[in-house]
């Protein structure tokens, strides 16, 4: 997340390199939305931003969209454990209090990222700050029981949601 949030006519001046490099985390590991979202400058506001970042991951190829999907962590998963998390992953995962799990809730999200991905070979995507770990274990017990497709749209559908936060943080109107 960049140190100061930027203003929208901030925004609307940055080179599409400076763009991408400001703004590139807001998709996980995957700055390709930021720069297909810049050729929709001027952006109104952040909804605009939001939705043309959104507009770049909808109208990607199906396999850029799984890779987009790939490049998040599993919730409360090695990554975690080895500190290798983004800076904005940390503090989502964080929010929900992943980071403080007992034995037993560990063990738990262990099982169900293991078969989820097992099932649909994707992992697990939930906006975790909308949640709590309750809500996301539930979250996940009723989602694997879905179809790969709706699972591949429901994953994207959270992923615009997470984007949207990090936008929030990111970018004053």
């Amino acid at each position: 997340m960049a140190a100061h949030p930027l203003t929208l006519e901030q925004i609307n001046r940055l080179s599409r390199d400076t763009f991408v490099e400001r703004l590139g985390f807001v998709f996980e590991h995957s700055p390709w939305v930021a720069a297909a979202a810049w050729d929709a400058r001027p952006f109104a506001s952040r909804a605009a931003l939001h939705a043309a970042m959104c507009n770049a991951m909808w109208s990607a190829t199906p396999e850029q969209q799984l890779a987009l999907i790939c490049a998040h962590p599993d919730l409360a998963g090695k990554a975690a454990i080895a500190n290798e998390l983004t800076d904005e992953s940390t503090r989502e995962q964080a929010s929900a209090g992943l980071n403080r799990l007992t034995l037993a809730e560990f063990a738990r999200f262990t099982a169900l990222n293991n078969a989820y991905r097992m099932r649909f070979d994707f992992p697990f995507i939930i906006c975790v700050r909308e949640h709590t770990k309750a809500s996301i274990l539930v979250s996940f017990e009723q989602r694997i029981a879905h179809t790969r497709d709706a699972e591949l749209r429901t994953a994207l559908g959270e992923i615009a949601k997470i984007a949207g936060l990090r936008l929030a943080d990111a970018v004053t109107e």
